[in-house]
């Protein structure tokens, strides 16, 4: 998302981040604009999803963990989701699981036709809205804020009634001896219901996450197919990978 913004726009949603509200006299000093810019901004912004306008002022439309996951690794994330998206060939079938790498797969399908994309992501809807060619598909379940996710029963059961071609998964850490880790047990049951509905799964993860450890173990690194990461990602971890039968693929 902050990549697709003007500096001055980046500038709005990272003041929001660190307050609840901000009034437009507020922005409009911070920024050293008029308020009459600032109103704009703020217009420009709502309509993509990024803030709502409040009485005065804004409040945003992400949870801050968000906002602060996007402002990470931005440059590789994109490369990744790039090379995630070129996999997908007109009329896929395909599921995307909640992340902020993850959800970028959608934005770079702009071309694509016919693509059925089955998601719990809310940014994934946020970038599929302007890429009308797709159909896509929300899993509904309980919405969780921190993630901007749909997961629980509701969601894992939506997945059960589609098969998929390929299904792209984030990670919050992934390791040889520890396999796929999350901080959230609800986002480990949405992977492994993806990992079964589909056939065949790619790991989708930036090289800062190689060797790290969430709090919840996922699935095994053997679960997957591949794993799609950047140029960060070290020749031993490569060949460490490899040696599991897993294809890598640096972006």
């Amino acid at each position: 998302m902050l990549h697709e913004l003007s500096d001055r726009e980046r500038a709005i949603l990272e003041l929001l981040a660190d307050r609840s509200f901000l009034s437009v006299s507020e922005l409009a000093r911070a920024l050293r604009v008029s308020e009459v810019t600032v109103r704009g901004d703020l217009s420009a912004l709502e309509e993509r999803g990024y803030l709502l306008r409040a009485r005065g002022g804004a409040v945003p439309a992400v949870h801050r963990n968000i906002i602060e996951r996007l402002r990470l690794n931005t440059e590789a994330k994109q490369r990744i989701a790039r090379k995630a998206a070129e996999l997908v060939q007109d009329g896929d079938r395909i599921m995307i699981e909640a992340g902020t790498t993850t959800a970028l797969i959608a934005r770079y399908l702009v071309g694509r036709q016919g693509v059925q994309v089955v998601t719990n992501s809310m940014l994934a809807f946020s970038y599929a809205r302007i890429t009308p060619q797709l159909n896509l598909i929300l899993t509904g379940g309980t919405f969780w804020r921190e993630t901007e996710s749909l997961v629980g029963p509701v969601a894992v059961q939506g997945l059960v009634n589609f098969n998929a071609r390929i299904a792209f998964v984030g990670t919050d850490g992934f390791s040889v001896s520890r396999g796929m880790t999350t901080q959230f047990a609800e986002g480990a049951e949405i992977v492994r219901a993806m990992t079964r509905r589909a056939e065949i799964t790619w790991l989708v993860a930036d090289s800062s996450k190689f060797g790290k450890a969430g709090f919840v173990t996922v699935l095994p690194l053997t679960a997957v197919h591949g794993i799609i990461s950047d140029a960060g990602l070290s020749d031993e971890a490569v060949a460490s990978l490899m040696e599991l039968g897993l294809e890598v693929l640096r972006a």
